[in-house]
């Protein structure tokens, strides 16, 4: 086995979908981050779901806003839902796993609020029943997903975005969605502190 071939077969696939991508996701990306943009300065907060990776990327995105990202700023209003064990250890033992999330929507989420939805496939039950919380709570959705969107894109209504890569490879696809995080992070922080 050539492990050095691997790795540089593993670059060029991760770069290659990047570069095919950037035109067809970019303006959905933008939309978004003016979306959460809004959200925040209209005291919103954005909540952040997925389940593996995805659980990660939400709470590296909830982080980079309640922190910072590139630039010097006051925190942003993020909560990752992926983060408190007691709850979704007690949601998933009393009720089931699927609603892991959407009851922290349905009890934290409001007018005016964003969720950031992240699933790979398009096809997570939790994060689809997240997004119905969210629904019913009037709240917007953005949603990262995969392949051809899945139920997470049937579910999404005209307003919500759903920023889906257009892969089959779990790993591909996350590279992008950290990558889009990222876009998002710089994008609100260049709306909010009105950088040029």
């Amino acid at each position: 086995m050539d492990l050095i071939t691997r790795i540089h077969g593993h670059f060029g696939d991760s770069a290659r979908l990047k570069m095919e991508t950037m035109d067809l996701l970019a303006e959905s990306i933008a939309r978004a981050a003016e979306m959460m943009s809004q959200s925040l300065l209209s005291d919103g907060k954005i909540l952040a779901c997925g389940n593996g990776g995805s659980a990660a990327d939400a709470q590296h995105f909830s982080s980079e806003l309640i922190n910072r990202f590139e630039m010097e700023r006051p925190g942003l209003a993020a909560v990752a839902l992926t983060t408190d064990s007691s709850i979704l250890t007690s949601i998933a033992n009393d009720y089931e796993f699927s609603q892991i999330f959407s009851k922290q929507v349905t009890a934290l989420g409001h007018v005016g609020d964003v969720l950031l939805a992240i699933s790979t496939s398009g096809n997570s039950r939790n994060v689809v029943e997240a997004i119905r919380a969210a629904h019913a709570r009037d709240m917007l959705v953005v949603a990262l997903t995969g392949g051809s969107g899945g139920q997470v894109g049937e579910l999404l209504r005209d307003e919500d975005i759903n920023i889906c890569v257009p892969a089959t490879s779990t790993a591909r696809i996350q590279e992008v969605h950290l990558l889009t995080i990222h876009c998002l992070c710089d994008g609100i922080d260049c709306l909010i502190l009105g950088v040029e």
